[in-house]
C-alpha cells in the first residue's frame, strides 16, 4: 500500500475510532486527538483535571476501541517497583528438582499502562517508570526485557490536591509528549452526560484499530516529507525558549 492510500486508511480509521468513543465519552474532542497523536508518535500523556471530570473514564475507554492488551496500576504511597515491573522469585524446577530464580512479569507488561494518580506514590516507586517510557524496556536483577510494541503511558493526576501527593521529578516530565488539562464539560455536554448516567443503556464498543495497523501507523510517520523551513522554524522555537540563548529570528 502506498503512501497515499495509508494517510487515507490512518484518516478513515481515526474518524471510525472517534465515532466509537463518541458513544461512551460526551465531549473531550482536543483531548482524544492528542490521544491518537500521541498513539501515533509512540508518545506518553499526563492528564491532569479535578476528580470527577472522567480522566480514567476517556483512557479505558479509548482502550476498548482499541485492540491491544491494557493494565491499570493504581498508584498508592505503599507501591513498590516491583509491583509495577515485576519480580523474581525461586522456583524449584519439576523435571530437575533445581531450584531457580522465575522473573514474574508485572503490569507494564503491556500495550497501554493507566497510570492512575501517579502523583500518590513516592519518586522511587515513579522512577521504575523512567526507562520504560523513554527505551521500551525494563532492567531487573541485571537482565532486560524488552517490552511489547505498541506502548504507551497514560497517567492521570489531581492538581489541586497537595496532601499525600508527591511532586513528579523533571526527568519524569520529561517523558511525558503532552501535559494535558480537562476542563469542565459544557453547559449541554453535562446535561447529555447526566442522561447517559441514569439510564439502563450499555454501549458496547467495538474494536475499531488493531496492532498491525498502529504499527504501520506509526511507521508513516516517519516517511511524511517535512519542508525545511518548518525545521527551521520549529528549532528557532524551541532555541528562543532557552534561557540566555540565542537563535535566528523566526
Amino acid at each position: 500500500m502506498n503512501t497515499v492510500n495509508l494517510l487515507e486508511k490512518v484518516n478513515n480509521k481515526k474518524e471510525e475510532l472517534f465515532l466509537e468513543i463518541s458513544k461512551d465519552i460526551v465531549g473531550q474532542k482536543d483531548i482524544i486527538e492528542y490521544m491518537f497523536i500521541a498513539l501515533l508518535c509512540k508518545g506518553h500523556i499526563l492528564l491532569e483535571g479535578v476528580p470527577g471530570l472522567g480522566k480514567t473514564l476517556i483512557i479505558k475507554t479509548l482502550t476498548k476501541a482499541l485492540d491491544l492488551k491494557f493494565n491499570r496500576i493504581q498508584f498508592t504511597p505503599d507501591l513498590m517497583p516491583s509491583d509495577i515491573i515485576g519480580t523474581e522469585i525461586l522456583n524449584q524446577n519439576s523435571e530437575t528438582g533445581n531450584r531457580e530464580f522465575k522473573f514474574i512479569k508485572g503490569p507494564i507488561f503491556s500495550n497501554i499502562i493507566l497510570a492512575d494518580e501517579i502523583n500518590r506514590t513516592p519518586p522511587k516507586t515513579q522512577s521504575a517508570l523512567l526507562e520504560s517510557m523513554q527505551e521500551q524496556k525494563v532492567t531487573i536483577a541485571g537482565k532486560t526485557h524488552v517490552l511489547d510494541s505498541p506502548f504507551l503511558v497514560l497517567a492521570t493526576q489531581n492538581p489541586i490536591e497537595q496532601e499525600g501527593t508527591y511532586p513528579l521529578p523533571e526527568a519524569q516530565l520529561d517523558r511525558f509528549m503532552f501535559s494535558l488539562n480537562i476542563s469542565y464539560p459544557s453547559f449541554k455536554d453535562e446535561i447529555k452526560i447526566i442522561k447517559a448516567t441514569t439510564s439502563d443503556n450499555i454501549n458496547k464498543l467495538d474494536s475499531i484499530i488493531n496492532k498491525e495497523d498502529i504499527m504501520i501507523f506509526q511507521s508513516l510517520l516517519r516517511r511524511v516529507p517535512v519542508s525545511e523551513n518548518v525545521i527551521t522554524f520549529a528549532v528557532s522555537l524551541v532555541s528562543k525558549s532557552r534561557p540566555n540563548e540565542t537563535s535566528p529570528s523566526l
